[in-house]
């Protein structure tokens, strides 16, 4: 590659340094690439976010992130417009809450650490393809890079200039945190509050932290006419919240994947590649970003190596690792969103009623099922039970 007398050339450039981008310049950094990573923003940063880790995580990164987690959940306190509460418990841990102010810069300081060279504080402002590779143009200077991973978020602006093609599919979120000091946790020790009846087409919650609550609502199909109103309306009706001033929320933008929108995977474009939150890696049926962000950055790095190994090689191995590992879940994930969220009160209720199938999906949050043996499981238990009410209904 030719370099021009002002330009530095890397291995791998990557834009955003959240949870995909962190892992990914950690996994190139440690095996001897040259890797530059640009961050519009300083770390530690805060980050509205639910901020909920399934138990999978256990399976991908090392113990040391465990030094951040704030909370870890055992059981759901499901509950429709503040009303028709359940409780389903697991013996076992099905998820960690932590802040992504602390937890992005773990990942960080673990990236810079195995050689990753990180200008934070610097913003990428255009791109270019080149025959060999991209070239980088920011608010301070100008890169080529033989790879340049987008991983910018949901406002991917990588996404955006150099994957002109892509549909964007954002949904609205709003969120607040509320401080709560040393009281009790609510809705109580090891668990999270789920409200479907909050919103008309997805779901309100109440996630523990430290010392403080995450509060927020989602619509996951459809565009609310007032988000506003309907976090004020949760936050007014939620009992448990009655005695406490909740700070005005922050929205974000939710890049839920889409099935319909993303049928070939498309997240390579020469030699671009796009991973967690920049990519729509995000689970449709309840939003999990950070473990998929954290998987993509270590599928990205792998495909990245392969290339620089193995010439017969290319980018589009990401693609096909992607379809394989994450959008074949995606895709029984959107049909379950579909159900759950046309129906929303009655799945509450079936919930309820067949709490053996929350039980399931607790498995697939702790990595014991994916959701294909999930979805063929669940029915399985509602069919079975279904013939059981019916047997004895005609045996009466």
């Amino acid at each position: 590659m030719q370099t021009l007398p002002d330009t530095k050339s890397y291995d791998v450039l990557i834009v955003g340094m959240g949870p995909a981008g962190a892992t990914a310049a950690y996994e190139l950094s440690r095996a001897g690439m040259s890797v530059l990573a640009l961050d519009k923003q300083a770390h530690p940063r805060y980050k509205a976010c639910g901020g909920g880790l399934s138990v999978r995580i256990d399976n991908i990164l090392d113990a040391e992130f465990k030094s951040v987690v704030e909370h870890t959940v055992y059981g759901v306190q499901f509950t429709y417009g503040g009303k028709e509460p359940f409780l389903i418990q697991s013996p076992s841990p099905i998820a960690y809450m932590v802040m992504r102010d602390r937890f992005d810069h773990l990942l960080v300081e673990k990236a810079r650490r195995a050689g990753t060279e990180i200008h934070e504080g610097e913003q990428a402002v255009g791109f270019t393809h080149l025959p060999e590779g991209v070239e980088v143009v920011t608010d301070r200077g100008r890169y080529r890079t033989k790879v340049l991973i987008g991983a910018d978020g949901a406002n991917s602006l990588v996404a955006q200039r150099l994957f002109p093609g892509r549909r964007l599919n954002r949904m609205s979120t709003l969120e607040s945190e509320l401080g709560i000091g040393q009281a009790p946790v609510y809705p109580g020790e090891g668990k999270v509050l789920i409200d479907l009846g909050a919103t008309e087409r997805g779901y309100a919650w109440i996630f523990p932290k430290k010392e403080r609550l995450s509060i927020g609502v989602a619509e996951f199909r459809g565009r609310p006419a007032n988000p506003k109103g309907v976090f004020d309306r949760f936050v007014r009706e939620e009992k448990g919240l009655a005695s406490m001033t909740v700070p005005r929320p922050a929205g974000h933008p939710l890049p839920l994947f889409n099935s319909a929108r993303f049928a070939p995977v498309g997240l390579v474009q020469h030699r671009a590649i796009l991973v967690g939150d920049a990519g729509h890696l995000v689970d449709p049926l309840f939003g999990e970003g950070i473990y998929y962000a954290v998987r993509s950055g270590q599928i990205a790095a792998a495909s990245v190596m392969g290339i620089f190994h193995d010439r017969r090689r290319t980018l589009l191995d990401y693609d096909l690792a992607v379809a394989r590992e994450i959008y074949a879940e995606f895709r029984v994930a959107s049909r379950l969103a579909r159900i759950v969220y046309t129906f929303p009160h009655l799945c509450h209720r079936l919930m309820n009623r067949y709490q053996e199938v929350i039980d399931l999906y607790y498995e697939v949050l702790q990595g014991k099922e994916t959701y294909q043996t999930f979805f063929r499981k669940a029915k399985g238990v509602i069919k079975t039970s279904f013939r059981e009410l019916l047997r004895d209904t005609l045996s009466f």
